[in-house]
């Protein structure tokens, strides 16, 4: 999954975190106005807008007018729960949802499971391009993978759950 040529602006951008590389592009596309506000989900508690700073390529004025910090979430789930809320109190209709490559499919079931009157737009960063090594061999990268599928099967699962026995899905 690669992240799309032709990106349509959106109301706003959500990164959830986990790596400087993906801030960077949420960045990026949020000075380029594909999106009219930034949530970064999942910062760690005792960061601020100055740190955040330091170790991106956003500036101050946009880190002031444009950009919010969720310190609460912990997982998939939490930024979901969290990005739902921000995406409500501003009405928001069209997001586009930056994080792993590896990430996306699970961030956008949890996303949809929550808001499904909301179009979710995956903006997926390729932090290693597993198309021309052997990542099968590759201990970590297997092991990440396969994490992740578990991960989304649960979230699959969950939905499917919710909604054959008639709960909110």
């Amino acid at each position: 999954m690669f992240p799309p040529d032709d990106l349509e602006p959106a109301d706003g951008i959500i990164v959830l975190t986990g790596g400087k590389a993906r801030l960077d592009v949420a960045i990026e596309l949020l000075q380029n106005k594909k999106g009219q506000r930034l949530l970064i989900s999942g910062v760690h508690p005792t960061t601020n807008k100055k740190a955040l700073q330091r170790v991106t390529i956003a500036n101050e004025a946009l880190l002031n007018c444009c950009i919010d910090l969720d310190r609460s979430a912990l997982n998939t789930i939490g930024n979901a729960t969290e990005s739902a809320q921000w995406i409500r109190s501003h009405n928001y209709k069209r997001v586009i949802v930056v994080t792993n490559n590896y990430h996306i499919p699970r961030s956008i079931l949890e996303l949809s499971r929550l808001m499904d009157d909301v179009e979710f737009i995956p903006y997926p960063v390729v932090n290693s391009d597993l198309r021309h090594t052997n990542w099968v061999i590759q201990g970590d990268v297997l092991r990440v993978l396969v994490t992740e599928y578990i991960k989304y099967l649960g979230a699959l699962f969950h939905l499917t759950e919710l909604s054959v026995f008639g709960g909110p899905a």
